[in-house]
């Protein structure tokens, strides 16, 4: 046991001074001007790059880290949600906010089973929210999570992920949950969140063990608090109220981990020449068809 300790302490040493290494080196660069962000900027790119990345590819994001594009793709989601929930909140006036009454269930944006041949519906309920609470936890955790992924992996990633989880946590939905209406943007907000935690899990000795569970902590913490908001919504929600379904956060936490996973996991390397990709796709692929196949033929909101 002690010699198995001693090895672990020496992994965690030898982490620390290569770390300490590639910080020094890059400084160096950016003081004979080879580098193009400002200090601060640098400084920024290391701490991101600590929490979302493993050791050895945290030097090649720092060589090329830039903000160009800026993460865009999460923020303008974040804005057009809150623009949808202060129409809804405010030019709709609700009895009261903390959580919306049936007023959201007739928004154009919303799941709904009884128009399921709204295909765009599938996607467009990540827009509404049922209150408050319900996007102000969304938001905090996609943009607290979501910006950093931008930062290393690029929109198109982090939309490719954040998508994914929305439409597996709709077409979720309208199989378990086959009479009930969905809103929120928790499947994206759990595709990410899912994608990061087995990027950590996976890479837990080389992501700092402190950190790793820290951040483990964290994300159990959130997981636990939004997913009892769900099911009070979906449970004890009063009779004349608005359940809501909670499928979505399963599935968008499974999309995470299979297709979310396998992006975030592929900083340095051509994602469509990655095996695990393909595969990731080709599951989530059958799932989707298996769910059409059940909307069209098996559903009982038919």
């Amino acid at each position: 046991m002690a010699a198995t300790h001693d090895v672990e302490m020496e992994n965690v040493n030898l982490n620390v001074e290569r770390e300490g290494k590639d910080e020094l080196e890059v400084e160096k660069m950016g003081e004979n001007g080879e580098g193009k962000d400002f200090p601060r900027s640098r400084k920024v790119h290391r701490i991101v790059s600590k929490w979302m990345l493993p050791e050895p590819v945290r030097r090649t994001y720092l060589e090329r880290a830039n903000c160009l594009p800026p993460p865009l793709f999460i923020i303008s989601v974040s804005l057009a949600e809150l623009a949808v929930f202060i129409y809804y909140a405010v030019w709709k006036p609700q009895k009261q906010w903390i959580t919306l009454d049936i007023g959201i269930l007739e928004s154009p944006f919303t799941y709904s089973p009884k128009k399921r041949e709204e295909a765009w519906r599938f996607i467009s309920y990540m827009l509404v929210h049922a209150g408050v609470q319900h996007i102000v936890g969304n938001l905090f955790m996609q943009l607290a999570l979501g910006i950093p992924l931008e930062m290393v992996h690029k929109g198109l990633r982090v939309g490719l992920v954040y998508l994914a989880g929305v439409l597996a946590g709709s077409l979720a939905s309208s199989i378990f949950d086959p009479n009930k209406s969905l809103v929120g943007a928790s499947g994206g907000v759990y595709a990410l969140m899912g994608g990061y935690f087995m990027n950590v899990i996976v890479n837990f000795r080389e992501m700092i063990p402190a950190f790793g569970i820290f951040r483990l902590l964290v994300i159990i913490l959130i997981v636990s608090s939004d997913m009892g908001f769900a099911l009070y919504r979906r449970f004890f929600v009063p009779a004349n109220g608005s359940p809501v379904s909670f499928a979505a956060h399963i599935a968008g936490g499974f999309a995470g981990m299979s297709i979310g996973y396998t992006v975030f996991s592929c900083f340095d390397k051509t994602l469509l020449k990655d095996p695990r990709f393909w595969v990731a796709i080709a599951a989530y692929v059958v799932c989707l068809l298996f769910a059409v196949f059940f909307n069209i033929f098996l559903s009982p909101a038919n």
